[in-house]
């Protein structure tokens, strides 16, 4: 395999399930918490140093030959105290499964969705798919990282009709804090265990989520 695979997975087009799913981003706008360009970013860095080096150190371990997947699930739960979010990483994880499956398929990729037949965890499910594309540990903490903020970024061009321009330049000025939170969660994964991994929380994401998933009309399902 060669590194084009890494584009293929963190793109939006890849199909995952991740264009139904705004990051956090629909409950922000109601809440106006994002209400243009500026706070987007705010909220796109927030998101990258909280759930997004969490996912990646995640999707890194996975992706390594030293964590046992099923263990890193338990760990992905652990860091997932809302429920809302829990059940959105698991569907996310199930989707993700079917098409790394056709994509790479694998045995380490069966063997976790036999295991886990109700889906595993997004970001466990990534870096297993990133391995099973000849990718690295660090590839896939980028893929993850950066997937933290480019959901919240399109997901914000269609809830306030912002310049796709201005989203997109957002994700640019980005790249460098996501090249960095990817070296620190692959530096994590590799040297640690499993529940050594980072652990950092977003409580306002996590209420946010919960609040969220009550909605009886929402654009987005997170």
């Amino acid at each position: 395999m060669t590194r084009a695979a890494l584009l293929v997975l963190a793109d939006g087009r890849f199909p995952a399930g991740s264009h139904a799913h705004s990051g956090g981003a629909e409950a922000a706008v109601k809440a106006g918490r994002i209400t243009g360009v500026a706070s987007l970013a705010r909220f796109c860095e927030g998101r990258l140093h909280t759930a997004g080096l969490v996912a990646a150190s995640l999707a890194s371990a996975a992706a390594g030959t030293v964590h046992d997947h099923l263990i890193l699930d338990d760990a992905a739960d652990a860091r997932t105290p809302s429920l809302a979010l829990r059940n959105t990483s698991r569907k996310l994880g199930r989707q993700m499964m079917r098409a790394a499956r056709a994509t790479w398929p694998s045995a380490d990729l069966e063997a976790l969705a036999a295991a886990r037949p109700r889906g595993a965890h997004q970001p466990v499910v990534l870096g297993l798919a990133a391995r099973s594309a000849g990718l690295t540990p660090l590839e896939a903490a980028r893929a993850a990282a950066y997937e933290s903020v480019s959901g919240p970024a399109t997901a914000a061009v269609r809830l306030l009709s912002l310049d796709p321009y201005d989203a997109t330049a957002v994700l640019a000025r980005l790249a460098p804090a996501v090249d960095r939170v990817a070296q620190e969660a692959a530096q994590s994964a590799a040297t640690g265990e499993a529940a050594d991994l980072p652990a950092a929380s977003a409580p306002l994401l996590e209420a946010a989520a919960e609040a969220h998933a009550a909605w009886p009309v929402r654009l987005f399902a997170s």
